[in-house]
């Protein structure tokens, strides 16, 4: 119980640091009260409950949500996660980070997201399949390709992808792949959307470098975390020349100062990004953090780097993959430090980007080459960089704050224009 209870602090601090950031852009910029009313929570919260036939015969109820946070730009657009520790709070503030994104790389959305508490590594394909349409036939009156996109996120794959595109076909009697992305290429999926967050990282990465004046080549850089996106994002930096000296999962971190073998790593991993307990010479998460390093990237999980060990950070640059990995103390006490932090809702939108061009290629019915998806995401995400550091440059506030700035800007007018506020 004291467990669950730890949860949720950590959660609605999660919404609580995430509403003060956007009160704060929106002063900023010179916005009313009434827009920040407006803003601080999603117009639309649906909770769910989704009775599934088990394998054993048995029925068991499941709860879902559903968050769309502001659709004055355009429809929602945001995952959706099977995770056993979703909870109303979380979604709510991710489906605004994703309201955030879309503004600052200037999509035509507005964010939302989804979640199912459930153990997806408990469940067989059977009923991760049933689960999946249930949730569809659940929300299927607020979502669609001119409503809210779903997409992929923690635990969900584009087969549960394909699931529920299949679902939605059927309850509104015509194939609609443009409700859904990450789906299968062959069923209307785009090229480089499973490394596009990645990607996107990688291109802030490469930005930021040249902010700093170090050499991509040689750059000495650890990865915390070696799921989807670190593990992506590794073989990204060793493949550009960069040394990448650490990375980490769930079990511990491995640290060589002469570089890692990221292609033996990707190779012994196992489904779930494991690979450190195959080596005896471990340190902590905590202790990779502090380690000598050019760029560190936290790529694992929320509240990583805080306002105790903030001051222990070597890293010139600090590029956020994860959710949330550094709190708003650490953001202060790095910013203060020289440390150029680019903040995760710009660093991770590459996969918002390129589900994107996935919904466009769907309305169009005109599918793209992978080097014109790279081309057009590097566009964009570096158009992108440049006017967050411009904010920050020439507003005098630390990147995050800047990136809110920009993100938030899009949704406030669109709001005022329609008359809303």
């Amino acid at each position: 119980m004291s467990t669950m209870i730890k949860e949720e602090k950590e959660t609605a601090s999660l919404l609580d640091s995430t509403q003060v950031v956007i009160k704060e852009a929106l002063d900023k910029l010179g916005y009313s009260e009434e827009v920040f009313e407006l803003l601080k929570e999603p117009l639309r919260m649906l909770t769910v409950r989704i009775p599934i036939k088990m394998d054993d015969n048995t029925t068991k109820i499941f709860t879902g949500y559903r968050a769309q946070h502001n659709d004055a730009v355009g429809p929602t657009k945001g995952g959706i996660r099977f995770h056993p520790e979703v909870d109303e709070e979380e979604v709510k503030a991710l489906s605004m980070w994703m309201s955030l994104k879309c503004g600052i790389v200037n999509l035509p959305y507005g964010g939302g997201k989804g979640g199912i508490i459930c153990d997806p590594r408990q469940m067989s394909i059977g009923e991760l399949e049933r689960l999946s349409r249930g949730y569809v036939r659940a929300i299927s009156q607020i979502v669609g390709p001119t409503k809210d996109i779903p997409a992929p996120d923690v635990y969900t794959n584009s087969q549960i992808m394909a699931w529920m595109m299949d679902e939605y076909s059927r309850i509104r009697e015509h194939d609609s792949p443009g409700f859904i992305t990450g789906k299968p290429l062959v069923l209307g999926g785009s090229h480089g959307r499973e490394k596009a967050t990645a990607q996107g990282v990688t291109i802030c990465i490469e930005e930021a470098a040249k902010r700093k004046g170090i050499e991509l080549k040689g750059a000495r850089i650890i990865v915390q975390g070696f799921g989807n996106a670190g593990s992506f994002l590794a073989k990204f930096m060793h493949d550009a020349g960069a040394k990448v000296i650490g990375i980490s999962d769930a079990y511990g971190a491995i640290y060589n100062p002469d570089g890692l073998d990221i292609d033996y790593l990707l190779d012994k991993r196992d489904s779930f990004g494991t690979v450190t307990t195959l080596f005896d010479n471990k340190i902590t998460n905590q202790e990779l953090l502090e380690q000598d390093c050019d760029i560190l990237v936290p790529a694992a999980i929320s509240n990583q780097i805080t306002k105790e060990n903030a001051h222990l950070i070597k890293a010139q640059i600090v590029v956020e993959a994860a959710n949330g990995p550094t709190t708003l103390e650490a953001t202060k006490i790095l910013t203060e430090r020289n440390v150029l932090l680019v903040p995760d809702v710009l660093a991770s939108s590459g996969g918002v980007t390129v589900s994107y061009f996935e919904w466009v290629q769907n309305n169009q019915g005109y599918y793209w080459e992978d080097a014109e998806v790279q081309t057009k995401l590097k566009e964009l995400l570096v158009n992108s960089f440049n006017q967050v550091y411009e904010m920050s440059e020439t507003r005098k506030v630390n990147m995050r704050l800047a990136a809110y700035m920009v993100g938030v800007r899009k949704m406030a007018e669109a709001s005022i224009f329609r008359g809303w506020v």
